[in-house]
């Protein structure tokens, strides 16, 4: 009886199972984390402004608030009267929530901490440690007569 060479197929087979099953292990180990190590680079505003809309924007009239995306990051432009209008960033300064703004009260209101600003982005109440970033609003007419468009850019 010859048992020689099964054996060593078998063997071959089972270091090439228990190293296949070690290196695919390894890769779902390894692989996440390089990933969060180095993430995916995100781009820029390929622009420093954004129009927002014109100014009898139905959101504006009834919220009195509408955010939009600038780049990557979200802004909050405030309608506080009928030629005033502010523009912040919308990212609360706390742990990054996004705002809103409260028109009963006129403030600007973090729901996850209660962190509140004053129409000047300025901490009121609440963990927020700095104010929140203003941004400039510009009302640009297209037409002669009629809605203006709202453009917001970096102060």
């Amino acid at each position: 009886m010859d048992l020689g060479p099964p054996r060593r197929d078998r063997r071959r087979f089972l270091s090439w199972l228990l190293g296949g099953s070690a290196s695919a292990l390894l890769t779902y180990i390894v692989y996440p984390v390089l990933r969060f190590v180095s993430p995916p680079a995100t781009p820029e505003a390929s622009s420093h402004q954004v129009e927002v809309g014109l100014t009898n924007d139905p959101e504006l009239q009834e919220k009195g608030y509408k955010v939009v995306r600038f780049g990557e990051e979200p802004v909050i432009v405030i309608r506080v009267s009928s030629d005033d209008l502010r523009a912040f960033s919308a990212t609360c300064t706390h742990l990054d929530c996004i705002v809103e703004y409260q028109k009963d009260a006129r403030r600007i209101w973090c729901n996850c901490h209660n962190g509140q600003y004053d129409l000047m982005g300025r901490v009121v109440a609440g963990p927020p440690p700095r104010p929140l970033e203003r941004l400039r609003v510009d009302l640009v007419a297209r037409e002669t007569t009629g809605p203006r468009t709202i453009v917001v850019s970096r102060a």
